[in-house]
């Protein structure tokens, strides 16, 4: 049944790749996603977190009706719609027509799958009736930092008709009692999906360290107070966080990844800011970082007549993968792929995946699906621009998608 409708479904996915649209402009894909599942029979609300959310679902006793299995709670599966502002390099025939934009990060392929799971669960449903559970296809925008699966929760998309007597608009049929999400991931072979109990990817924060001197000639820097060298000192000084004051057990990430000063090579400029993210997977060892950043950005520089001050902002939180709900994916993927296709994810992953605001709320499973074409050791990375997304993995990861809805 899911090789009938792979072909059309590589249509899809590359046309949302000739089209990526950035977090919460996802309009076009919209569009393409409720066009998709008006077709499959599927019922579903649309204009949800921000305008472009889509949230489909079908009852035990059909895509319409309501069966006294509803009762029991639905399998939410979910996919993310976004692209990143990156100028594509693939060369490929449908690459992005739209210039500063590309899915670099493969949700074009996700949303393509979570498509193709609504085709194949609906057709179905018409030869058998119905399904074990009900079943919620979660469509989001925005995960490239704008959030938007935590809108989605407070829209109301886990709490069923509930939400609607709540006032939210974001909720239909049953509650979702449980949720399992993919990543295309190409640092596993093709048909390969992997997970693991616990932490999966870290919370991602970012920072603006804002440092204030005072400017003059370059040519009379004894009569400044340099913003700039106590901005360069600060760079430095921070990355003893992680080399003085962590745990060698524990892992915390502190990047630097911009810094703005000045706009003369002749002037000593008054100011300098400084940008970066901070990645943990211990609430306390978040508290520490902060902490640290904050002191050693002040004192520094201080050191040099300066002053700093620190705008931290908590951005997503642990991927934590619930014991239960990962012991149902590999058990349910070992049976569907076979015991060789199914591998543990040794260590936590310091990327960071709004999936996480599902998982604090409901038993979550975030799995990775390989994407290294057979014959391949490698494949452009994500982020990357000469990324482009597998379509031979889709097929898996539909399987999955349809596999964990039945059970």
């Amino acid at each position: 049944m899911i090789a009938a409708e792979m072909t059309d479904l590589v249509r899809i996915r590359r046309d949302l790749h000739a089209h990526p649209e950035l977090g919460y402009e996802e309009q076009r894909t919209s569009k393409v996603v409720q066009e998709e599942l008006k077709k499959a029979g599927v019922p579903f609300v649309a204009d949800l977190a921000g305008g472009t959310g889509v949230l489909g679902h079908i009852a035990v006793s059909g895509a319409g009706g309501q069966g006294a299995g509803t009762k029991s709670g639905a399998v939410g599966l979910r996919a993310d719609m976004d692209a990143l502002p990156i100028e594509e390099q693939t060369g490929l025939p449908s690459a992005s027509m739209t210039k500063g934009k590309m899915h670099a990060c493969g949700h074009d392929g996700h949303t393509t799958m979570l498509i193709g799971a609504a085709r194949v669960l609906a057709k179905i449903v018409k030869q058998k009736g119905g399904l074990p559970r009900p079943v919620s296809f979660v469509f989001q925008p925005a995960e490239e930092g704008g959030a938007g699966a935590k809108k989605r929760i407070e829209d109301g998309c886990l709490e069923g008709d509930a939400a609607k007597r709540a006032g939210k608009k974001g909720g239909l049929g049953a509650p979702i009692t449980e949720m399992f999400g993919l990543h295309g991931w190409p640092r596993l072979p093709l048909g390969v999906v992997g997970t693991r109990k616990g932490p999966l990817l870290a919370a991602s924060d970012r920072f603006d360290i804002h440092v204030k001197g005072v400017g003059s000639h370059a040519a009379w820097p004894h009569a400044s107070r340099d913003a700039v060298v106590a901005a360069a000192h600060i760079v430095t000084s921070v990355q003893t966080i992680v080399s003085r004051n962590t745990n060698p057990l524990d892992s915390v990430v502190v990047s630097i990844t911009m810094l703005k000063a000045g706009s003369a090579f002749n002037v000593i400029p008054p100011s300098a800011t400084i940008s970066g993210t901070v990645r943990t997977l211990l609430p306390e060892t978040l508290k520490m970082a902060r902490q640290r950043l904050e002191e050693i950005a002040k004192h520094t520089a201080a050191a040099f007549g300066c002053m700093a001050e620190l705008d931290y902002r908590l951005g997503y939180p642990v991927t934590l993968n619930d014991e239960g709900a990962v012991e149902v994916f590999n058990a349910v993927a070992r049976e569907t792929i076979g015991e060789q296709r199914v591998v543990d994810i040794p260590q936590p992953v310091m990327g960071g995946e709004d999936f996480s605001f599902y998982s604090q709320v409901v038993p979550a499973c975030f799995f990775v699906l390989g994407l290294i074409p057979e014959g391949k050791k490698e494949m452009p990375d994500l982020h990357q621009p000469d990324f482009n997304f597998n379509d031979d993995a889709m097929a898996t990861g539909i399987e999955l998608f349809c596999r964990l809805a039945m059970r």
